[in-house]
């Protein structure tokens, strides 16, 4: 027997308790065939020497906007570590919008009011766009400020006559008109000048964000809403769009997709079910490009104090954040998608958000019965321990980012306040309840390099050094199982990735430290020397 390829002289961590370790792998098909001794006499096309690294299974990173994430990388880049002042913004925004023609777009993202101090206002960037509209959107990606010009591209001259939007917010000055900023679903009210994005945009957006994806070890991602522009998503095109870029090659990373639930639409003869034409639901789909869950997002951003809270924020006695869709209006979505056979990822981050997801969870069970549903809450940002108990009983897998204790911890404990602070972004307590963990950046909103991700989950210290939920923290073999088979689980191919096993498909990362023996405050610094997907080396560091 001959395989195409034989990887040796690695330290492997397969996550397999049956084989926990290995030094040779064999693949045939894009698969695993054999370790160590089981590939004694068999020939190879080819022979790759790892000279000693330590190699796991591939990243799976389970809530990863890749086509967002292109876009953002794609524009100019906003982020608190580039720009550090409010003044710093206007000035950055002025020398993108001078190399532009006059009448393009300025697309800009990633800044943080916490950071930066305030929000940027329309009538500033009027004066250093040049007569140019600009959309920027802030790092949560739950709001976004636009210029004057941009309001006028989008109906609105003069930001005149720009209308409350339920289930948004559109901040506004002493006048009356919009200052700039849109909250949640008041963005389209701008976006729609702009979207849906050409199909060719966005395979060159992937494109991007994949070729960095492959580089920080990640092989597998699940995108979380595509197919609209009044959610999420680029475009009604987007599966066509991530279609083109795996044909074309530029789509390295096996992908699951999640429809944004106003894709789905009412079924004529079955009252009550909510679906995609020709009935395609979740598992639709191959082993590099398949239909997931369908998306809803329930409330807002915990740092932009928008999450639907059962108590106000701190410092702000009139704020409890709101929901994006009425409790009512709610259940008929996501019973119905569940009655059609959807797995169901509901966006919820505040208390009160979560409650409203598990009551319809709860609601959809016990008038259609399904077994296994693996409905998901991603996020689930702020829970008490009732509520960690409620979600193991109904088998939800909750799904929260650990990369936002760095990057974002600072503004959530200001937001939450210390008490509350201890159940954010929980991970030790739905282990010990039982739950499946699985590992995910919510990228771009935060770095999407797994090993940080890993790091934060690990270590739990925020960028100014504070602990954020210290007994939150869990082992480094725990987050490595997270964003290997904890994620692979998430989406219901934990029988083909996940592990290093005979039969799995044979993608893994290698590293240039076993991050499972290093110091927990060095994991950040382990570096990515090669990603295999399929058995194929789909990203190798340079020498230099």
């Amino acid at each position: 027997m001959r395989v195409d390829a034989i990887y040796e002289g690695g330290r492997f961590v397969t996550m397999d308790p049956a084989r926990p370790r290995a030094h040779r792998v064999g693949v045939l098909g894009g698969r695993i065939v054999g370790f160590d001794e089981e590939l004694e006499g068999l020939g190879a096309a080819r022979t790759v020497d790892l000279g000693g690294a330590c190699a796991v299974p591939g990243f799976n990173d389970a809530h990863h906007h890749l086509s967002m994430r292109g876009r953002r990388l794609r524009a100019l880049d906003l982020r608190s570590h580039l720009v550090t002042t409010l003044d710093a913004l206007y000035a950055a925004v002025a020398r993108a919008a001078d190399a532009l023609p006059r009448d393009a777009w300025v697309h800009a993202g990633g800044y943080d009011q916490n950071k930066i101090g305030a929000h940027p206002l329309a009538e500033r960037l009027d004066e250093v766009t040049g007569g140019r509209p600009i959309w920027i959107e802030h790092v949560s990606g739950h709001m976004g400020v636009a210029n004057t010009e941009a309001f006028a591209r989008a109906g609105f001259p003069g930001r005149d006559g720009v209308p409350d939007v339920e289930g948004g917010h559109v901040v506004r000055g002493p006048d009356g008109r919009p200052a700039g900023l849109l909250q949640e679903r008041a963005m389209p009210l701008v976006r729609g000048a702009f979207e849906p994005l050409p199909v060719a945009e966005i395979e060159a957006n992937i494109a991007e964000a994949s070729r960095v994806a492959l580089s920080e070890g990640l092989t597998s991602a699940t995108e979380p809403g595509i197919g609209t522009i009044d959610g999420l998503g680029n475009s009604p095109l987007d599966l066509h769009a991530f279609q083109r870029a795996r044909e074309s090659g530029a789509l390295g990373v096996r992908m699951t997709l999640m429809p944004y639930v106003t894709a789905l639409h009412a079924v004529a003869g079955e009252d009550g079910l909510r679906a995609l034409d020709l009935g395609l639901r979740s598992g639709f789909g191959d082993e590099w490009l398949r239909i997931g869950p369908v998306k809803i997002l329930t409330d807002g951003s915990l740092i932009g104090r928008s999450a639907a809270m059962t108590c106000c924020y701190a410092g702000e006695d009139d704020n409890t954040g709101f929901m994006l869709f009425d409790p009512q209006e709610l259940a008929p979505l996501l019973v119905g998608a569940h009655r059609a056979g959807w797995q169901v990822a509901a966006h919820a981050i505040g208390d009160a958000a979560v409650d409203h997801v598990l009551d319809v969870y709860e609601q959809a069970q016990r008038e259609y019965p399904r077994s296994d549903t693996r409905h998901r809450i991603e996020h689930f940002a702020v829970a008490d321990d009732r509520q960690v108990a409620r979600a193991a009983a109904l088998g939800v897998v909750a799904v929260p980012q650990g990369r936002f204790i760095t990057e974002l911890g600072d503004g959530m404990r200001t937001a939450l306040g210390p008490g509350r602070s201890e159940h954010c972004y929980r991970m030790r307590s739905l282990l010990d309840a039982g739950m499946v963990l699985p590992g995910s950046s919510d990228a771009p909103v935060v770095d999407g390099a797994p090993l940080l991700g890993i790091h934060d989950m690990v270590n739990r210290r925020t960028r100014s050094g504070q602990d954020l939920a210290p007994g939150e923290r869990i082992t480094a073999e725990h987050a490595l199982r997270a964003y290997t088979h904890g994620s692979a689980y998430a989406v219901r191919e934990e029988h083909r990735k996940g592990t290093l096993a005979v039969g799995a498909l044979a993608d893994f990362t290698v590293l240039s430290d076993d991050l499972l023996a290093v110091d927990p405050a060095g994991i950040a610094g382990i570096d990515v020397l090669a990603t295999v997907v399929g058995g194929e080396l789909a990203y190798e560091r340079s020498a230099g």
